[in-house]
């Protein structure tokens, strides 16, 4: 594996948030087959190196922008379990009011702008916090997260041009998982995915998105130019999702191999990739990491049981947050 600039405790916390997003989905995977959870969620398991790779090199006031697959990029930029899981379920306590759902969670405390069930909808949201931060004179870098289907988007050729002229903090990056929905993306995809970042000018990387360090070590360098500004950049991650499309997306093999997915899980999976380096580096033991593993699916289950158990919001909510400076209907 390719090694960042790091030290023992970012190893650990890189490691630890990487179960943490597999754990999270696993659990709400689980609240939608036992119908607890209302609507459809889109899994991130398999990708956990991405999401983590790129937020560990970001300070909390650096922003980012996710997708409707957005979940592993909320827990990576610091999202805490209960406020997920409530807004999954559509509580009170959730980051939204639980008026977001799975593809619409903002934490605005942690930089986290929000996800967004539109596809490529977050580009602009992106491009206008980086140009907010150079006005503002601010060091803020704003990463965009999106998928290879996204690239389909004429508003990602639009934000680009822009951050080109103007030399704006973002980073595009582009978590490349091989499908557009239930087509491989070499069937909707033309020519190079970095190629469409560089007719602009904007320096455009690839790398394994299933080795976190590689990604990390790329993010810390792109991270610290784009401060400097020397930005924009454009990052094509190549990465799995092991679930289908959706939770709802089960027999899938009229699109996709079990074949193929079961050699993604056996050879290229990013925890038990980093997990094995961890080991062998000895920064910690077997024993260590599991018991680790045990507290991070604890911790998940006692959010889940507060998270069903909590009240949802009054409809006299319904109100609220729409409109600015319209009075509430609980005042």
């Amino acid at each position: 594996m390719a090694e960042a600039r790091t030290n023992t405790e970012d190893y650990l916390r890189m490691y630890r948030q990487m179960v943490r997003i597999r754990t999270f989905e696993d659990n709400a995977n689980q609240l939608y087959l036992s119908a607890k959870m209302p609507g459809l969620t889109h899994m991130y398991s398999g990708e956990e190196a991405v999401a983590v790779g790129i937020c560990e090199a970001l300070k909390v006031a650096d922003k980012i922008t996710s997708t409707h697959r957005g979940h592993g990029h909320c827990v990576a930029k610091g999202a805490a379990f209960r406020e997920m899981f409530c807004e999954l379920l559509g509580k009170e306590e959730g980051y939204c009011r639980g008026k977001g759902g799975s593809m619409h969670i903002a934490d605005q405390s942690n930089g986290n702008l929000g996800a967004n069930a539109i596809v490529g909808g977050s580009m602009g949201i992106a491009t206008g916090s980086a140009f907010t931060a150079r006005m503002l004179g601010r060091d803020d870098v704003t990463v965009c997260f999106f998928g290879d289907g996204a690239t389909a988007q004429g508003l990602m050729y639009e934000v680009m041009n822009m951050a080109a002229l103007w030399k704006l903090p973002v980073i595009y990056a582009c978590e490349n998982n091989g499908y557009s929905e239930y087509t491989r993306t070499d069937e909707i995809a033309a020519g190079s995915i970095t190629a469409r970042a560089e007719a602009f000018g904007i320096e455009a990387h690839q790398v394994d998105g299933q080795d976190v360090l590689a990604v990390n070590a790329l993010t810390q360098d792109l991270v610290a130019r784009a401060r400097r500004g020397e930005g924009p950049f454009f990052i094509e991650l190549m990465t799995y999702r092991y679930h289908g499309h959706h939770v709802g997306d089960i027999n899938r093999e009229y699109y996709r191999a079990k074949a193929e997915e079961q050699e993604w899980k056996e050879t290229r999976d990013p925890i038990t990739r980093f997990r094995g380096w961890l080991v062998e580096e000895g920064i910690a033991s077997e024993d260590e990491i599991e018991a680790m593993n045990e507290e991070i699916r604890a911790d998940a289950k006692a959010a889940v049981d507060y998270a069903l158990a909590a009240k949802y919001p009054d409809t006299s909510e319904v109100d609220m947050h729409v409109y600015k400076g319209v009075t509430h209907a609980l005042a």
